[in-house]
């Protein structure tokens, strides 16, 4: 079952303590021999995620494609100027469609009810 992580109240006090927990552990590598340090501190292997900032963030944004990077994924740029968001498309069309392409996908937008709409219609993960 997917888990969409759109506001903090999404996860309880225990999944956020054991994020918390898992992010000290990747970044520090001592949770790994050296033989599974690449399968361990790179759990997004081969995955594809996607980055829609409605809203510029440079801070946002490079942290996670840094982060998206580190832990051995893709990341995908929609940049809002070159989707067909601006053009017609819905944000449920366009869910589904991304859903089909990507592993997950990184949303920052003006209203939080277009990221609620797009986790509703998405088969893929929606992190805000």
């Amino acid at each position: 079952m997917k888990k969409d992580f759109l506001t903090l109240r999404d996860l309880s006090v225990e999944e956020i303590n054991a994020v918390l927990d898992r992010a000290s552990e990747l970044k520090s590598g001592k949770d790994v021999s050296a033989r599974d340090r690449v399968v361990s501190t790179c759990p997004l292997i081969g995955k594809s995620i996607g980055l829609f900032f409605e809203k510029a963030s440079t801070r946002t944004r490079i942290s996670f494609q840094t982060g998206i990077y580190q832990l051995g994924a893709q990341a995908v740029d929609i940049s809002p100027g070159e989707s067909q968001l601006g053009r017609g498309e819905t944000i449920e069309d366009t869910a589904k469609v991304l859903s089909r392409y990507l592993h997950g996908i990184v949303i920052r937008t003006f209203a939080h009810d277009t990221i609620v709409k797009f986790a509703k219609n998405a088969s893929i993960l929606v992190i805000n």
